[in-house]
């Protein structure tokens, strides 16, 4: 069993988030430098076994497609020819910047750390692969 990789699509930064082996937990793993992202999936594939990965869909709170997706479809594409034997699949990301921003406040960091908009990235990150996650598990209990 391979791992499940979240990626939070960003024009400077993206937030990548990972389950564990087993893929029972999600959990914070990078962000990266968006020009620097298919380097770094191509060097963290050649440690861990990826099963599959999930991207972000950017849509606006009125349901309409966000800016940024024509974008997203450019990286899912380019994805998709890197690593063809992993399948590629897209998750709603509406709310997810304004939970993870939640998310920090509630840890109970500090005020420097809560304006790292790096940390951001990848706790949205984590909340779509959550998602991802939950819905996969709902959707198996209800057969």
């Amino acid at each position: 069993m391979g791992r499940i990789l979240a990626i939070d699509y960003g024009v400077r930064r993206t937030g990548l988030a990972a389950t564990d082996p087993l893929q029972i937990i999600p959990g914070g793993l990078a962000t990266v430098e968006t020009l620097r992202l298919i380097p770094y999936l191509k060097e963290y594939l050649t440690r861990e076994k990826v099963e599959r990965f999930i991207v972000g869909f950017p849509k606006q709170t009125n349901g309409r497609d966000s800016d940024n997706l024509p974008r997203v479809r450019d990286f899912v594409a380019q994805l998709q020819k890197t690593f063809p034997e992993i399948p590629v699949d897209m998750w709603d990301e509406r709310y997810t910047s304004i939970l993870a921003q939640h998310a920090i406040l509630e840890s109970g960091i500090g005020k420097m750390a809560r304006r790292n908009k790096a940390l951001v990235d990848e706790v949205s990150a984590t909340i779509i692969l959550q998602g991802w996650m939950e819905r996969k598990t709902t959707s198996s209990l209800n057969r």
